[in-house]
């Protein structure tokens, strides 16, 4: 029989629901960045939304960071766990209505709402943690429905039959759900440097009990799916996973170096960071290999995307390590070089990995439209848009610092920062908006199954064995 598309899809994937996550995630990226830009502009123009409590910096900022994690990289997680778990498993998500709840739930129910609140005024000061105690009720509804539709399948045949995906999907989905009531709820119960410490866990928890795990799943997805080789070491890619579980939930006391919480949790909090970094070598150097043979820059759309936000990993996680030392904490401590090292976090490693997993999951949609220039052109728009603004951060952070060090007043530094403000604003933050927005028009514009003949093109779209060779002796496994 002659393949086709439409006999090449895999038929226990869900592609509407792969194909509406999507969208949606899209869409949310593209009016978080808005927030973004607003607040980058701000701070060259303070008077600009003045008199329009909703155009405030506080509340714009808060919209940005939440509508980033949660609308756009939920979603885009979502749209891939609907495309990798019956893969992976050899078994269907528990059910397409369930699916239906969820994609409501957390689209018209946690960001709707949530963003509608924040702008008006009603939020949590948290870090990570802004949309109200209302929403945060909701969005811990909507992961336990997560946890349901998508951990059963990788049960049902042993955990013998796991594949390293499968464990960073469990992982990040089971400890999210752990991790966000405490970060999102249990600061409000409790004063002080305690509550403070909570807060603190979940800063790094958001990052690395939910987005580092799911990235990561995609990773060892995409990369033997896109070069059709097994991943380098099933060993390391384990003890990387491991050591991640068990290492983060001690080190976000590392945002509070100095401070009144008690030094022996501020020096577990920086000795887990440095471990940590020891892990991500590791992890990095595992995924790395696994993709010997592909380039530096892949030809593959989303194994280029993933393997730019693994570099960015690992660039970031030795620079976090390094930073929770005492000595250069207290020379960057809430400079911009912070932020540098955030935007490099959660659009280098995260919305990279995230973007190429989509990209991936969308190329195997046989109905769903691709652009394949339109997503040439995001990718590098993106890295052009993310080494300014990275490199113009970090730079701003020092200046800062080094003031600061000196005892210049406070105002010399915001004078001191206006240029590195204006690159940001006015160069880096359009270029990642171009980027964004040439990703939403290479998935949605160009030819029906337009996905499908790029894969064609590239490795072939026959099934991967390489992604769950446990199953392959079921039949219609992976196919």
């Amino acid at each position: 029989m002659v393949e086709t598309a439409e006999t090449r899809a895999v038929p226990r994937v869900d592609t509407a629901l792969v194909h509406a996550h999507g969208i949606a995630a899209l869409v949310t990226l593209l009016l978080s960045v808005t927030f973004g830009i607003v607040v980058a502009f701000q701070l060259i123009y303070p008077d600009l939304g003045a008199g329009r409590p909703w155009l405030s910096w506080g509340r714009l900022r808060y919209s940005h960071t939440q509508g980033i994690m949660l609308g756009w990289l939920g979603n885009a997680f979502f749209a891939f766990l609907y495309h990798a778990v019956p893969i992976l498993s050899g078994r269907a998500v528990t059910s397409a209505r369930l699916g239906h709840w969820l994609f409501a739930l957390w689209n018209f129910a946690v960001m709707l709402p949530g963003w509608v609140l924040v702008l008006s005024g009603v939020s949590q000061p948290l870090e990570w943690a802004e949309f109200p105690l209302a929403v945060d009720a909701v969005v811990v509804v909507a992961l336990l429905m997560a946890a349901v539709q998508f951990l059963p399948p990788f049960f049902a045949r042993g955990l013998e039959y796991l594949y390293v995906s499968s464990w960073y999907i469990i992982g990040g989905l089971v400890f999210t759900l752990l991790a966000y009531p405490m970060g999102n709820v249990v600061p409000e119960l409790v004063a002080g440097a305690s509550g403070a410490a909570f807060s603190g866990l979940w800063i790094h928890d958001a990052v690395g009990l939910f987005v580092t795990p799911l990235a990561l799943a995609i990773a060892y997805f995409v990369i033997p799916a896109a070069t059709r080789r097994p991943i380098y070491s099933h060993f390391l890619s384990m003890l990387g996973f491991w050591l991640l579980f068990f290492l983060y939930p001690l080190n976000g006391t590392h945002h509070y170096v100095f401070s009144v919480i008690p030094m022996s949790a501020q020096l577990t909090a920086i000795t887990a960071s440095a471990v940590l970094g020891v892990d991500v070598i590791i992890v990095v150097a595992n995924l790395l290999l696994s993709t010997r043979g592909a380039g530096i820059i892949p030809k593959d759309a989303g194994l280029r995307f993933v393997v730019t936000g693994i570099y960015c990993y690992l660039i970031v996680s030795i620079q976090g390590s390094l930073q929770a030392q005492m000595s250069i904490n207290q020379a960057v401590h809430f400079t911009d070089w912070v932020v540098g090292h955030s935007h490099l976090a959660m659009l280098g490693f995260a919305s990279f990995v995230a973007a190429g997993g989509l990209v991936h999951a969308w190329q195997r949609i046989a109905w769903a439209r691709y652009n394949a220039r339109a997503i040439n052109y995001a990718y590098w728009l993106l890295v052009a848009g993310l080494l300014l603004m990275v490199v113009d951060l970090t730079i701003a952070g020092l200046v800062q610092g080094r003031l600061w060090a000196g005892g210049a007043p406070w105002i010399e530094s915001v004078e001191a920062s206006r240029l590195y403000w204006v690159i940001r604003a006015h160069g880096a933050s359009w270029l990642l908006a171009g980027g964004f927005v040439a990703l939403l028009i290479g998935l949605t514009t160009g030819p029906r199954g337009g996905g499908w003949q790029a894969v064609d093109e590239g490795v072939g779209a026959a099934p991967v064995d390489e992604i769950a060779p446990a199953l392959q002796p079921l039949e219609g496994a992976a196919s």
